[in-house]
């Protein structure tokens, strides 16, 4: 076989002038230089290590500003791709290896710091990352993130103090009723129906303290009447009164009657008797009527005449009347107005039940996001919607508790205030700085209402005689007292004084306290008896005399919880 030597090659000659202009300039280490056949050099002074890492990193904006141009770099391709796959591939790590000298491969992948298009690889970053990722986004995450929300408010500005205390204030109509949208409904609706038919009829609205009857009564008003603007029906005349402010029960037939009748007009007759007389017979008046009666309980006479009389207007041919009576007596209608059901007119229920712990919460965040600063923490209102709502469910109770914590955090302000004014006189000039620091940084803890602030509110308005009783007693006869809740707990409902008295010397004897005799014991007890905390029966031995607990268990534990003795005990 006939020998090929690789100099007589066309194809390796070929390759060899190919490698040969490749082939970059010998320079030194410490400077690099760029291949002299590139056309845009003098552009590459400023070359670093990364503008080739950000190349390598895929980084568009770098692509930009790499080394290589694109007319040279395509040029260096179609050499390349006129060889073979070997020496392609070779050729290719040797203008890698000459062009970036110092650039070693990294597994994790890289993040090119240059974050808009005007930077250069010489920027310093003196932002944040998340400033400058906002920055490239056109600054809009940055205008969404500080929102009204997230305005500090400050308890000692009055002005925002004031604005707080007026959100949670009872006279204070909010914007929009939650909670009662069924109850609006269905007396809107019943207003709709008479206005329209020009028909007579009675409601009767009942509920709990606090549950949202007069508000949303008054809520229907507005809407009855703009209803009827826009309807096209004659509006309504609106008579709405509060029966505690009538000397005498007879007068709301007086306010009644003005609305029906011209001034000037003078009769002989009562206006109870106008009145029946009037919507007897046809008359040329067309508009209704509507009678709102808050507090309507204050109308009951011992022969219940005025409240019967009052409801019998609405049952007369000729009748005008939407008669609306509110009041906290569920019963009214069966206890007191028998004689309308025998009639088959019986007025209409509607009962506002008592708030429960999720309605009292989102009525108070309704109340407070109109605000544009966050007042209370979450656990604070939280616990007071759980109490409040175990207790009554008294909306009204609510919010006077929110006024009140707000009152503790207050208090807790000017004492920490006066505090620090007086340690900043004592220490020396060389202090204050650091006397300052710590003030501005427990100044941030002063920001919100927290549940500590609301636990004292609530247990200053649920405060019982019974808790404060027990609070004043020595310490011997409390410890009497929890050892007859620790051995009552469960099952038991009375013991005998002897068995009482193992309680006692075991809370004692865990306590590490000594214990008193069997007869100072039994005076103590006597002496309890004689409180009202617990009852002390009759014998003839005073072992065998039975003792039962007369207070609550929750009582006692919420009076003792605050000492320290006593919380081993409790548990």
């Amino acid at each position: 076989m006939p020998s090929i030597t690789a100099n007589s090659s066309p194809q390796k000659r070929l390759l060899r002038s190919h490698a040969a202009a490749l082939k970059p300039p010998i320079t030194s280490p410490s400077e690099p230089r760029v291949p002299s056949r590139c056309s845009n050099a003098s552009h590459l002074t400023s070359f670093t290590e990364n503008d080739a890492v950000s190349i390598r990193s895929g980084d568009k904006q770098a692509e930009s500003d790499s080394v290589v141009s694109k007319p040279e770099s395509d040029s260096i391709a179609t050499a390349l791709d006129s060889t073979p796959q070997k020496h392609k591939v070779r050729s290719r790590a040797v203008l890698e290896a000459s062009t970036f000298p110092h650039v070693t491969p990294s597994s994790s992948k890289w993040k090119s710091q240059r974050r808009c298009i005007g930077a250069t690889p010489q920027t310093s970053i003196a932002v944040s990352e998340e400033s400058n990722v906002d920055s490239v986004c056109g600054g809009d995450n940055t205008q969404a993130k500080s929102g009204a929300g997230n305005l500090k408010w400050n308890p000692n500005d009055g002005e925002q103090l004031r604005l707080v205390k007026e959100a949670l204030h009872v006279s204070t109509e909010p914007s929009r009723i939650a909670c009662r949208e069924d109850e609006q409904s269905t007396v809107l609706e019943f207003c709709k129906a008479c206005v329209a038919q020009e028909k007579a009829g009675s409601l009767y609205i009942c509920g709990c303290p606090g549950t949202g009857k007069s508000l949303t009564m008054e809520r229907v008003k507005g809407l009855l009447l703009n209803w009827a603007a826009e309807a096209g029906f004659v509006r309504p005349d609106v008579l709405s009164v509060n029966c505690t402010s009538f000397v005498n029960t007879s007068d709301i037939f007086t306010k009644i009657l003005e609305l029906n009748q011209s001034p000037g007009k003078k009769i002989s007759a009562t206006p109870l008797r106008q009145l029946q007389n009037m919507y007897s017979q046809k008359s040329s008046r067309n508009n209704m009527v509507l009678i709102l009666a808050d507090e309507l309980d204050y109308l009951i006479t011992k022969d219940r005449a005025v409240l019967h009389d009052l409801f019998m207007l609405t049952t007369l041919p000729f009748s005008r009347c939407i008669l609306i009576g509110i009041s906290n007596a569920i019963d009214l209608a069966d206890r007191f107005l028998p004689r309308l059901a025998s009639l088959n007119c019986k007025p209409i229920v509607v009962t506002f039940r008592a708030y429960c712990k999720d309605q009292i919460l989102r009525i108070l965040q309704e109340r407070l996001s109109e605000l544009p600063y966050i007042v209370f923490q979450h656990q604070a209102l939280e616990l007071c919607a759980r109490k409040v709502a175990a207790a009554c469910g008294d909306m009204r109770k609510a919010l006077c508790i929110c006024r009140s914590a707000i009152e503790m955090l207050e208090a807790e302000i000017r004492e920490s205030t006066s505090k620090s004014n007086t340690s900043l006189e004592e220490k020396a000039s060389s202090e204050q700085k650091t006397t300052t620091t710590s003030d501005h940084t427990k100044k941030h803890e002063f920001d919100t209402v927290r549940i500590d602030h609301m636990a004292l509110s609530l247990s200053k308005t649920y405060r019982s005689p019974v808790v404060d009783t027990i609070q004043s007693l020595p310490l011997y006869q409390q410890i009497v007292l929890c050892s007859s809740m620790k051995h009552f707990r469960g099952t038991k409902k009375e013991t005998i004084l002897g068995e009482l008295y193992k309680s006692y010397m075991g809370i004692c004897k865990l306590s590490q306290i000594q214990s008193a005799g069997f007869l100072e014991f039994s005076d103590m007890c006597r002496v309890l008896n004689d409180q009202g905390l617990i009852k002390l029966g009759q014998s003839r031995e005073d072992k065998l005399k039975k003792v039962t607990l007369k207070v609550d268990e929750a009582d006692i534990t919420f009076a003792l919880q605050g000492i320290r003795f006593f919380q081993n005990c409790i548990q």
